[in-house]
């Protein structure tokens, strides 16, 4: 890997660390605290969340009809991503350890938080964890498989495509045979859990 994607790789590092002590930063406006694994509100706040909370009824009353017809459309989504979740399971148990691959945490990519939030109704819980627990699984998803990836086939592509993960541009260049036979017994043996 070239010297301009090591500084760049290394930018991205130091962004995401920002960001994060940003977001930090911002809940203490907010004025909660992660204590233990657990978001602590101040008494002050809780009770200004519960004044904004839309009963469920008024939250139905007030939906476009358009809305509620197409709710079970999306909640359908639940038995392919059941599906996905067990088979990526039973893949990465079986697999990663004869490959020598870290396995990847289920648990830090899905988090389920948003539902203790006391200015959501029932229905805006429901909501938020069907969408925590879809965009952490295919995350989670995404994860394994680009671990894959980085064992069987780390080369990148000819041609730009968008949503490349985090392991992407540790890959060889699309072509470069000398490149990939001298470096793909150390891109293998480099997975490591982050």
């Amino acid at each position: 890997m070239n010297g301009t994607v090591n500084r760049i790789i290394g930018q991205i590092h130091e962004l995401e660390d920002e960001l994060q002590v940003e977001l930090h930063r911002r809940g203490e406006e907010l004025r909660f605290k992660i204590y233990q694994g657990r978001v602590i509100f101040e008494r002050e706040v809780l009770s200004r969340h519960q004044a904004l909370k839309v009963s469920m009824t008024r939250y139905i009353r007030e939906a476009r009809w358009l809305v509620i017809v197409t709710a079970p459309v999306i909640y359908s989504l639940i038995i392919p991503f059941v599906l996905l979740d067990i088979f990526v399971a039973v893949y990465q148990a079986i697999c990663f350890p004869i490959y020598g691959v870290a396995r990847v945490k289920r648990n830090e990519y899905l988090v389920f938080d948003r539902v203790k939030l006391n200015y959501l109704n029932g229905i805006e819980k429901m909501n938020c964890a069907f969408c925590s627990y879809g965009n952490g699984l295919l995350a989670y998803a995404q994860e394994v498989a680009a671990r894959t990836e980085q064992y069987w086939c780390p080369i990148k592509h000819a041609v730009k495509k968008k949503g490349v993960h985090k392991r992407y541009p540790l890959f060889t260049d699309f072509g470069d045979a000398e490149q990939f036979r001298k470096q793909l017994h150390s891109i293998r043996t480099h997975i490591d859990a982050d």
